[in-house]
């Protein structure tokens, strides 16, 4: 497949680097089965879920413990060699893409519970988790674990920490760093570190509520301790078909605007709609413009009042179809279409582009207009299947990686919606993280003062910058050679949202 980055010396022009001291060394610490050096052994791990950014590392280390963690940790700093952490390799924003004179740290050897209180409601458990396995783990005692990205069959728990996942039910039960307790993590020193507490609350500063997101720049997860919520009594999903974007837009404000806080809210247009349908059969109105899944849980009681609410609604807001689910066979189809919205899109495309922003809830219509209006400007279709509760999209940028030019128009496409996003008030990431692929548009977002108070943060927790570096902190040079160029671009190309 072709990239749009192809990193490393063979493509930098570099004099050749000898990683040979630092698979030695590694090799003294790991069985020699845990250190990957050759290309065919290291090629798997070029890149992420985003495969637009590669770059085979030196070596690939595969601990087992954490005292293996702290002895790589300290021959790294030692040796002044940076440090890619990675769990499954799910992350949509090269977060986890390797350095080319660097140790990628793969962490899937962590995976065991350790143990689940279902009187605290909480279980501790390893990075290398799967997200869905914890909620497994946990039904029988009652509970759940209540983020749920897309990707949980198969994304870690060590990952979702460092990107601060979400899921279709974030809205109501909040993103990771809402569901985590405390974090033990290991420094580029090699020291063992715990952030938070099993307390609800613990003292000093909330030093987790930065670590949670940070995209593995301050330290390596060895263990976390996760909050359990009780599987609710009941759940049902009202899915509403809309005559325009902008209807379904001006639902989700007014979901909210009456005081309602669904278990999931979530919106696909008729692009994303038309893709799923046939792969799903979830009996979606093809006919509508855009539709809305909005799902209440609760007693049973409270589950038929509020579906109530939400369709009256719905209803003002100029619905043209409703449909609730009457049996959790129904609920679970109903979502079919949303939970696999990526695997569906490889059915219609060769390729697709995730992207992450998040705005203003009222300004969903306007902003999928936008969308739309670039669809014709880049020459590529784009699906849109999101998070619409919380305003967090995830356009899906259509293309053929075979064509070069298609590369590079959905990677100037992508780069357009974040910007609008930043211009009309919203961020450039809800939950997928910056890594290598947001970078640029982190200067549009955020001053220089700004942008170096995160590098202060991080430069705390690692001074020699060896983790995860050049990667979510732009560097002067970057922004002053993108930053002010693309913002005066973005006013110029969307002159009508400058109102916003």
């Amino acid at each position: 497949m072709n990239t749009l980055v192809e990193t490393g010396l063979a493509s930098s022009g570099q004099e050749a680097y000898s990683a040979k001291p630092v698979i030695d060394a590694l090799c003294a610490i790991l069985p020699a089965h845990s250190v990957l050096y050759r290309e065919e052994d290291t090629r798997p791990y070029e890149c992420d879920g985003l495969s637009l950014y590669r770059c085979l590392p030196a070596a690939v280390a595969l601990p087992e413990t954490e005292a293996q963690v702290q002895d790589i940790m300290r021959l790294c700093k030692r040796l002044n060699v940076p440090v890619v952490a990675r769990g499954a390799g799910t992350s949509l924003s090269g977060g986890a893409m390797p350095h080319a004179r660097g140790v990628l740290l793969g962490m899937s050897k962590f995976n065991r519970i350790k143990r689940v209180d279902p009187q605290a409601c909480t279980a501790v458990v390893e990075p290398g988790v799967r997200n869905l396995a914890v909620s497994e783990a946990a039904g029988v005692h009652g509970l759940y674990y209540a983020p749920d990205p897309s990707s949980q069959i198969a994304c870690t728990i060590g990952g979702n920490v460092a990107e601060n996942s979400g899921g279709v039910h974030c809205l109501k039960y909040g993103l990771t760093v809402h569901n985590v307790l405390r974090v033990r993590m290991v420094t580029i020193e090699g020291d063992v570190v715990e952030l938070g507490s099993d307390a609800p609350d613990a003292p000093g500063l909330d030093l987790l509520s930065v670590f949670v997101g940070s995209e593995g720049m301050l330290g390596i997860v060895t263990e976390v301790t996760v909050k359990l919520v009780p599987k609710p009594q009941s759940a049902r999903v009202v899915l509403g078909s809309f005559p325009s974007v902008e209807a379904a837009g001006n639902a989700v404000a007014q979901v909210i605007g009456a005081g309602i806080i669904p278990a999931g809210l979530e919106m696909m247009d008729r692009q994303a709609v038309h893709m799923v349908e046939p792969f799903v059969q979830a009996g979606y109105d093809l006919d509508a413009q855009a539709l809305l899944l909005c799902e209440s849980d609760g007693t049973p009681e409270e589950v038929e009042h509020e579906i109530g609410r939400v369709e009256q609604v719905f209803r003002q807001a100029g619905a043209t179809r409703l449909q609730v689910s009457t049996s959790e066979a129904e609920r679970l189809r109903f979502w079919a279409g949303r939970k696999n919205a990526f695997p569906a899109a490889g059915r219609v495309s060769p390729d697709y582009y995730c992207m992450d922003g998040t705005i203003p809830r009222r300004h969903l219509g306007r902003v999928l207009n936008a969308i739309e209006q670039m669809e014709d400007e880049y020459g590529l279709r784009c699906a849109n299947v999101f998070h619409a509760g919380d305003g967090n999209l995830h356009p899906l940028i259509l293309f053929d990686s075979n064509k070069p030019d298609e590369i590079e128009r959905a990677d100037k496409f992508g780069a357009a919606i974040l910007e609008l996003c930043v211009q009309v008030g919203g961020t450039v990431t809800g939950e997928h993280g910056v890594g290598m692929e947001k970078i640029n548009q982190m200067c549009v977002q955020f001053s220089r003062d700004e942008l170096d108070a995160f590098l202060a943060v991080k430069r705390a927790f690692d001074p020699p910058l060896l983790l995860n570096p050049e990667k979510v902190i732009p560097t002067l040079a970057r922004c002053a050679e993108y930053g002010k160029m693309h913002v005066h671009a973005g006013e110029m190309r969307f002159p009508q949202l400058s109102r916003f």
